[in-house]
């Protein structure tokens, strides 16, 4: 079986490994306390902090929450934030774990379409839900948004930054893929909070599962202090906190290894995209995707068929992959799937060419009417 349902890479090496024993040797005065920090530790909210000042966005460590990855963070804020009940706007389509946590949180999601005209958000379409719906909460990932690659300008954030704020509406911008930009030509993008001075309308979430490596399960939210002081009181009741060692290999990263590690990283996934896109256009000629710049994921319209029927066949063909709908709000996205920047060549246009023979199947009729498997999705 090759999976296509995680789209996330194996660690950059030597930089993980060597995170870890510097970890390892920093450890011994942290085992004679409690070990206890549900805030983070002290070490690594300077360095996040940090990390978010020199991307253009002055930030204190009081403003940094560290949580168990980038789902943690979210899951934290809808308990805090969101009461059942509530309306949560969101960019559709949206990514699917966040989608199936908000649903299973009792909130009611309120779908916005990104814009057909270009890539990017629907401002009109935003500003009226905004208006109308009055949402709690809204969830973005303006950084090469999973599952559809698109990347938002800075004008384009800064008017939705004012719109929430006009709203009254919290801003959640995930941008766990915001470093991995893959081509040169690429303009640099300062962060939501950057168009928030006053530090109450956007939430940012980071992590280093897509930078650096899924088993690393280290993220962190960027907030106004209060807020901080609000989630990390509410942490009793949730994780507690994260890790001791991996929050130490996390801070090594960031302060001493971040750069040589992205670099791998963005070749890597660069070559992996290139290898992906070049198998679809020769397997599967009809079926249409722009070419993200950066992420780790590509949205294919499939020709007209059925995204759930391809994830279905294909799984018969040894290839899993998530259909579109998973994606999405109601059943939408039926005419897509999501493809990961995770295989290299040959293995990569070997799962295309299952695809392909997949896609044949349905066009045919000789692929089953059940639906796919609700396959493990990341």
């Amino acid at each position: 079986m090759i999976d296509l349902g995680c789209a996330a890479l194996p660690a950059p090496e030597p930089h993980l490994t060597s995170a870890f024993e510097h970890a390892l040797a920093e450890l011994p005065p942290y085992t004679h306390t409690h070990g206890d920090y549900p805030a983070g530790l002290p070490v690594l909210r300077e360095a996040v902090a940090r990390h978010y000042s020199a991307r253009g966005t002055a930030t204190m460590p009081e403003q940094v929450m560290i949580t168990t990855g980038a789902m943690g963070a979210l899951a934290a804020l809808t308990r805090l934030l969101t009461p059942r009940g509530e309306r949560v706007a969101v960019e559709h389509p949206s990514y699917a774990n966040i989608l199936q946590l908000l649903r299973e949180s009792g909130v009611r999601l309120v779908p916005v379409a990104l814009s057909d005209r270009r890539p990017s958000w629907d401002l009109t379409a935003w500003r009226q839900v905004l208006r109308d719906s009055a949402p709690r909460m809204a969830y973005v990932i303006p950084d090469f948004h999973n599952p559809t690659g698109v990347l938002v300008d800075e004008e384009q954030r800064r008017e939705l930054v004012t719109a929430a704020r006009a709203a009254g509406t919290l801003l959640v911008a995930d941008e766990t893929m915001a470093e991995l930009v893959l081509d040169d030509d690429v303009p640099a993008m300062r962060p939501m909070a950057a168009f928030d001075p006053g530090g109450s309308t956007v939430v940012t979430v980071g992590s280093v599962s897509k930078t650096i490596w899924a088993g690393l399960r280290i993220g962190w939210i960027r907030a106004a202090p209060e807020t901080v002081r609000s989630l990390t009181a509410a942490r009793a009741y949730a994780d507690l906190g994260s890790p001791v060692l991996e929050q130490l290999a996390v801070a090594h990263l960031l302060d001493n290894e971040w750069e040589q590690a992205m670099r791998l990283r963005r070749a890597r996934a660069r070559e992996n995209r290139d290898a992906v896109a070049g198998a679809l256009r020769a397997h599967l000629p009809d079926w249409e995707f722009r070419l993200p710049h950066g992420g780790l994921t590509l949205w294919a319209r499939t020709g007209g068929l059925s995204g759930s029927r391809i994830a279905e066949a294909g799984e018969r063909l040894g290839v899993r992959v998530p259909a579109g709908t998973r994606f999405g709000v109601d059943g939408a996205f039926e005419a897509y799937v999501r493809l990961p920047f995770t295989l290299a060549d040959p293995l990569a246009t070997e799962a295309v060419a299952r695809l392909a023979a997949a896609a044949d199947l349905v066009r045919s009729g000789a692929a089953s009417g059940s639906p796919a498997p609700r396959s493990y999705v990341a």
